[in-house]
């Protein structure tokens, strides 16, 4: 789902929230959008969990994070590693290495909610990043490079294994996602995306 009605924790009961933040216009950027949105179709939730496109929304996503008792994060980092690195942060690493070396502003407006969430005293219990060093990022309109989107399956089987550490279980789903669940617009899912982008003619690369 993405983020439309905010702390609705109260009414909903979920207290896990699964959330991919960055571009999907900027290349490797895009992978925390991605990872959320495979994840989401290759695996069930019970209610007690939200899993979330956060985008670049920043501040208004304030509200889903103090609503959450147990926070994971997929998103693009510069650990200042090889392209394509995946890694597993947890805890009170997770905002020092968000605000380390931000790959866009969209982490410094996620710096900011984290931080705001703590000042208020309304912050996860439980928090964990998976990250991947991006290898290009200067590629306006363009989807994620082979070496990272090589490790979505992985970042999803780390995800899944933290998940059930947390007490939750992810059920592998037997039929693909209605369009109206999807974590994101139909036109915008990694497939229609890359295939409505314009070729670029032999000889104008």
């Amino acid at each position: 789902m993405s983020a439309q009605e905010p702390a609705t924790a109260a009414t909903d009961g979920w207290t896990t929230l699964v959330l991919g933040i960055g571009n999907l216009l900027w290349a490797d950027e895009g992978f925390g959008v991605r990872a959320v949105e495979r994840l989401h179709e290759r695996y069930r939730f019970g209610a007690e969990v939200r899993v979330m496109d956060g985008g670049t929304q920043g501040i208004f996503l304030l509200p889903w994070v103090r609503a959450a008792e147990r926070l994971l994060i997929f998103d693009a980092i510069d650990f200042g590693l090889p392209p394509a690195t995946l890694r597993l942060i947890e805890g009170d690493d997770v905002p020092r290495y968000m605000g380390a070396k931000k790959v866009s502003m969209h982490q410094a407006g996620f710096q900011e909610v984290l931080a705001s969430a703590r000042l208020t005293g309304e912050f996860p219990r439980d928090i964990a990043l998976v990250g991947v060093q991006p290898a290009l990022l200067d590629d306006y309109g363009g989807s994620l490079t082979a070496g990272v989107r090589a490790q979505l399956d992985s970042a999803i089987a780390v995800a899944c294994k933290l998940l059930r550490r947390w007490g939750v279980e992810p059920q592998p789903r037997s039929a693909a996602v209605a369009a109206t669940e999807r974590t994101g617009p139909v036109a915008l899912a990694i497939g229609d995306y890359e295939n409505g982008r314009p070729r670029v003619p032999r000889g104008m690369q």
